[in-house]
């Protein structure tokens, strides 16, 4: 498939896919660095709406991650590519 895509836009499109591989692949090891910790998500909620929530990061996974949310009792599930595109911030919380 790379060969396919190679043909149709050269050697350009292809550095631009391993560029992002590699950025992905910093967010995901980031973020393993930082599971266990209280994280501030900011999350895009579309039409310039931000919905911010304190939480912890529980699991990583090859594709996403999940976080903890203390104020709704509850689990909900990232992608790393969605931290890429910021739909979703997340910034560390220092440990009291």
């Amino acid at each position: 498939m790379l060969i396919f895509f190679q043909f149709l836009y050269g050697n350009i499109f292809e550095k631009e896919v391993i560029l992002m591989l590699r950025t992905i692949t910093a967010i995901k090891d980031e973020i393993v660095a930082y599971k266990g910790q209280r994280v501030k998500c900011r999350t895009s909620k579309g039409r310039n709406k931000m919905e911010v929530m304190h939480g912890v990061i529980m699991d990583v996974y090859p594709k996403i991650f999940t976080l903890y949310v203390e104020s709704k009792a509850s689990t909900v599930s990232y992608s790393y590519a969605e931290v890429l595109t910021k739909e979703v911030e997340l910034e560390v919380v220092p440990s009291i």
